[in-house]
Formats: C-alpha cells, structure tokens, sequence
C-alpha cells in the first residue's frame, strides 16, 4: 500500500511539473547538465580523461578505468560498459584501452580488454557494439568439457581500429583485428580480420564489398 502510495504522489508531482516545465527543457538539462556532473563524478577513475570530453549517463559497468585513456573532445553514450581485466581467477593481464580525439561511443556498447584496443581519432561507434581482445578459452577440444565462465581468458591479439572509422549497430569486432583508416563497417557484421583501409565491409564474417582506395 504504501509503495502504491508513493508511486501515485510521484506520477502526479511529475504531472504537476510539466505544466511548469515541458519535457524538452527537463530532456536539455539532463543531457548538458547531467553529463557534465557524471562526467565530473566518473572522470577522476580514468588513466587519462582529454578537454571537453563527456560521459553521459550512466556507465553499465566501468572496471580497471586505471587502465583506460580517453582523448579530448570524445562522447561516451550512456550504458557502454567499458572493463579492462588485469587479473581472473589467477590470471595476470597487462590491458590498455585508449579511446582518441573526437571518437563517439554509441549507447549500449560493450568494449573489453586484457590486451590492448586502441581507437584512432574520429572513430564513431553505432548502439550496441562489441569490440573486444579476449574469449573464455581458446577454440581447441580439451577446454570445450569445461564451463565456459571457468576456462581462462585468451586474447588471439590486440585491437587497432585506425582514423575516420565508422562502425554500424550491433557490429562485433573480434580479438587480433585490424581496421584501416576510413573504413566503414555495416551494421550487424562480425568483423574476424584485418580490414585494408578506405572500403567498405558487411556480413558474417565480415568481408569488403567495396572499396574506395
């Protein structure tokens, strides 16, 4: 009853203030002002955070930020998870994820590392992407009788993706991949190797359908 209660008393205040206050000036002072205070709050965690760059909130997850570095000028949207691994069940990793100038990352975006992923400058992510060095094991037959979540990690590489490079919703881009500068990626591809610069790449597994070089 009394959560009932409350939920009522609020729907009504929520009510009363959009006769004083329409949605779009509430939906300006969480994206300006609410970035800015989350950013101030989250910023200090990072190895390195750049001028004018913002968090938006809020992170999904946010593990071994000692471990990440953001340029300046660069947007992180809001429910990215960002974790970089130094250490599971035992295991001892040196990561790096370095995010460049002017890079986009869209919401709901999932990047990891135990390796190391590095962003060059103008990079824009679409929602929901996965970029990621590391897998539960290595795709070889004595770990496949063991759960998934207890086989160590394994990186097959780092990440590189290079300058200008736009990669479109719901894209993965695998461990030990390459993408060149300019690249653009469609979206709901899997992208398992390198990408040679300046072309355009689509499906599963992701391969060049056109190029622009």
């Amino acid at each position: 009853m009394i959560k009932s209660f409350v939920r009522s008393v609020l729907l009504r205040i929520g009510c009363l203030m959009s006769y004083m206050c329409p949605y779009s000036y509430v939906f300006l002072l969480n994206r300006f002002l609410g970035r800015l205070l989350y950013t101030g709050w989250v910023c200090r965690e990072f190895n390195s955070f750049g001028s004018n760059s913002y968090i938006m909130p809020f992170l999904s997850e946010l593990k071994g930020a000692n471990y990440i570095s953001i340029g300046e000028r660069s947007v992180i949207r809001p429910r990215v998870t960002l974790t970089a691994y130094d250490t599971y069940k035992g295991q001892l990793f040196h990561p790096e994820i370095t995010i460049g100038n002017n890079c986009s990352i869209g919401e709901g975006s999932h990047i990891t590392a135990i390796n190391s992923i590095k962003f060059g400058n103008n990079v824009r992510l679409g929602k929901n992407i996965l970029i990621t060095d590391n897998s539960h094991g290595e795709s070889v037959r004595e770990l496949l009788n063991t759960a998934p979540n207890f086989r160590p990690l394994y990186s097959k590489g780092p990440v590189v993706i290079d300058d200008n490079v736009w990669i479109g919703e719901k894209s993965s881009i695998m461990p030990g991949v390459h993408i060149g500068k300019g690249v653009i990626v469609a979206a709901n591809s899997v992208v398992t190797k390198d990408v040679p610069p300046y072309c355009v790449v689509a499906g599963v597994p992701a391969k060049v359908v056109k190029e622009m070089g």
